[in-house]
């Protein structure tokens, strides 16, 4: 079965760059794909605010709390990437051709004692503080243009 990609819609989903003090970007090794690493993010749940969603999955995948983190900033409109024509109708219930994305810039508060990738359901096999170019580099290629997108739009705060 052939799926028409244009005729399927955006899953909402949320984005979390996390900065530290010296302006590293926390990125995790995603478990199911080593050396793809990316940044903390995640569906909407039906009738959740979207940066309830963003505190909700930055603490779901890092174990970071809201209370330890200051938000700084959040992408001002809805950014959307396509998945690759091999994984559209494989993915989300073949439901989405890709994602709409809000992106949160939080940074974290006092030390990184807080984060733990011993979560309920581990996205994450380990996790680093990386820069925007060592991020760009290492992020699965369907992904790059929608993080140079997002950084573009944080690039005053990192």
């Amino acid at each position: 079965m052939t799926v028409n990609k244009d005729e399927l819609s955006y899953r909402p989903c949320v984005g979390v760059v996390l900065i530290n003090d010296n302006g590293k970007i926390f990125v995790g090794e995603r478990n199911d794909c080593p050396e793809a690493w990316q940044m903390p993010q995640g569906g909407v749940d039906e009738g959740e605010d979207p940066q309830d969603a963003a505190f909700r999955e930055l603490f779901e995948e890092t174990s970071v709390p809201k209370e330890a983190v200051e938000l700084l900033a959040c992408t001002p409109e809805w950014l959307t990437y396509d998945l690759p024509d091999s994984l559209i109708g494989k993915v989300w219930g073949g439901k989405y051709r890709g994602q709409k994305q809000l992106w949160y810039l939080f940074k974290i508060r006092g030390g990184e004692d807080c984060i733990s990738l011993d979560v309920e359901y581990p996205e994450f096999a380990r996790w680093k503080w990386s820069t925007p170019e060592d991020l760009i580099a290492e992020i699965v290629p369907f992904k790059k243009a929608i993080y140079t997108q997002v950084l573009g739009h944080f690039k005053d705060q990192l």
